[in-house]
């Protein structure tokens, strides 16, 4: 097959890297025409995967045309708050027949919108449109280190083509169905570990930190049931798994931008300082409003987006969720 990968920060460059180790012919595409051709000439991405050599066999390219000319599949590698904009861009060069695997793991702040509705918005189609996720650190991937993710979509018979494609020695797919439950997973898992970073900067504690993820993918199945979603999927690689990695790695971005919070530093400070996109930041508020719809009680989301939004002070959200009535474990 021939594989576009659209956006050229750590996860995409990743999975350009797998690809090409499973012979499949790729091209990466990367917004910054300046920053792509430093990755072209010198075979690395310095700012995301330092020391990671990328093969030849791997075409760079600022030009959306080139890469995406004659793709069977396209990996849209963007942060969830830019694929709708990217995709609008790219969309007239997107082939009719290519299937589009998103990425990304984050509600849009705008919308509300999970990124293969964003996709389906733009270019429609929802038979081709599928998505990918589960504990997959881009630092990990690239160095062949064993990996195991899930691809969702509705159309089984593409589901298991781009499984077989897409896996590796070191890179195991599985399939599932639940679109919707796989994105709200990956979505709602970096709000939790935003809690538990936070929980680290203020040196809490290992009790704490296991206490928050627990009852936080409590909050994130309630959710994704008021939703309409496959419990199933919660307790799978993209919910409990991905839950997992990125609130104890030290690759968690998430659990890193909380554990600044924790420390005290402003939300400003944190994102300034942060070089890498911390996609729980702002599905923090998006998960609020609309647990509020659903009318899903999420105690824990909603002291992240207190304290990241509303100036409450770390350890008062903590003292907040410490005091709350007792009640019997559900």
């Amino acid at each position: 097959m021939k594989f576009a990968v659209l956006g050229n920060g750590g996860f995409g460059t990743a999975m350009a890297l797998t690809l090409a180790r499973a012979g499949h012919a790729v091209a990466l595409w990367g917004h910054d025409a300046a920053y792509t051709a430093t990755i072209a000439s010198t075979r690395r991405n310095p700012r995301y995967l330092d020391g990671v050599v990328l093969p030849d066999a791997i075409a760079v390219t600022a030009d959306e045309r080139a890469a995406l000319a004659g793709a069977d599949v396209a990996l849209v590698a963007v942060p969830t708050q830019h694929v709708r904009g990217v995709m609008q861009r790219l969309a007239p060069a997107v082939p009719r027949a290519a299937r589009l695997v998103s990425l990304a793991k984050g509600l849009e702040q705008a919308t509300g919108k999970r990124p293969t509705q964003a996709l389906l918005d733009v270019v429609g189609g929802p038979e081709r449109i599928f998505a990918l996720s589960g504990p997959s650190h881009a630092e990990e991937i690239a160095r062949e280190l064993p990996t195991t993710v899930v691809i969702a979509g509705h159309d089984d018979g593409e589901l298991q083509k781009l499984q077989t494609a897409l896996q590796t020695k070191a890179f195991r797919v599985y399939r599932n169905h639940d679109v919707p439950g796989l994105e709200l997973c990956g979505a709602l898992k970096n709000v939790m570990a935003l809690a538990a970073g936070i929980a680290d900067g203020l040196g809490y504690g290992d009790n704490a930190k296991a206490a928050i993820l627990t009852r936080g993918l409590v909050e994130m199945q309630r959710f994704g049931l008021a939703a309409g979603t496959d419990q199933r999927t919660f307790f799978g690689l993209a919910g409990v798994g991905d839950l997992a990695v990125t609130a104890f790695s030290r690759h968690g971005r998430n659990r890193a931008f909380g554990e600044r919070i924790g420390r005290g530093e402003t939300l400003q400070q944190a994102l300034a300082a942060s070089p890498k996109v911390a996609e729980g930041v702002w599905t923090s508020q998006v998960i609020v409003e609309q647990a509020r719809l659903l009318d899903v009680d999420m105690p824990i989301a909603g002291a992240v987006a207190r304290v990241l939004f509303d100036g409450l002070a770390p350890r008062d959200a903590v003292r907040a969720l410490m005091d709350r009535d007792p009640k019997a474990e559900a």
